[in-house]
Parts: structure tokens; sequence; C-alpha cells
């Protein structure tokens, strides 16, 4: 009766084993089913725009190509701070189309070295996409006092 019991058990332990594995092997392959997918391909993902004086503002805008087999739909485009400010393409990106998202950094109340970003959300396989804006903004020079009581 032991004897059974035992055989019992380890005949149920090595059928959940089994079926874990199958289960493991299907939820890889959807992970990495690459086909009919958007795909973003941009120029370049980081701008660096050098040193600014405080106040300035500066524009940089990021190409991309799409480069999968589906339209890129974009659904939003976030900036780090009320001071980085995205415009990105409302409308589908289709296979092989180019297009940009027009990045704007306003240095008010900003100092030193800045690196701010914008992510954006959409059905591409990178999925959040992240972009750069970089830089340093030094304080603006003080001009002297004009007299004009002369």
């Amino acid at each position: 009766m032991k004897i059974r019991s035992l055989l019992l058990t380890f005949l149920l332990l090595g059928s959940f084993a089994g079926f874990a594995q199958d289960e493991k092997k299907v939820l890889t392959n959807i992970g990495n089913d690459d086909t009919n997918v958007a795909s973003f391909k941009f120029e370049t993902e980081e701008h660096n725009f050098g040193t600014i004086t405080q106040g300035e503002s500066v524009t940089y805008e990021f190409k991309f190509t799409n480069t999968g087999s589906e339209p890129i739909i974009i659904s939003k485009a976030e900036g780090s701070c009320g001071c980085t400010v995205p415009i990105y393409p409302k409308e589908p990106i289709m296979k092989g189309q180019s297009s940009v998202i027009k990045v704007t950094f306003n240095s008010a109340g900003k100092m030193g070295v800045q690196d701010k970003t914008v992510t954006l959300t959409s059905n591409a396989k990178q999925n959040p996409m992240i972009i750069h804006m970089k830089g340093t903004v030094e304080k603006p020079i003080e001009q002297p006092a004009v007299d004009t009581k002369k």
C-alpha cells in the first residue's frame, strides 16, 4: 500500500513538472515572436545641446524610421518635467516611413548639467522608448547697473 501511494505521488509530481516546462516554452515563444510588429530606428536617441544660458530654450528634432512590418502608433509622449515639451506625430507611421519627435527644452529656473527625457508610449517593440536631451545650463552674466542720473 505504501509503495502504491509513493508511486502515485511520484507520477503526479512528474506530470506537474512536465506541464510547467511546456507552459514555459509557450510563454517564451510568445515573447520572442518579432514578426508583424512596429519598430523604431532613431538616427540618434540622445541629443547634446551643449552649454546654454539660463532662460534660453533649445529645440531638436529626433528623426526616426519605422523598420518594422506594422505601422507605429504613438499614443503618448511625455517629458520628464514641464520644461521638456515633445510634439509627436498623431497619425500612424507606416512601414519604411520616417517622421520626427520635436522636443523643446526651456532652461528657465534650471542650472548645471541637465538630462531630460521624453518617454514614448506606442505599439512598437521598443515600448516604452526613451530619448534624451542633455547639456549644461549656465547662470546668466549679470550686466552692471547703468547710472541714468548724469
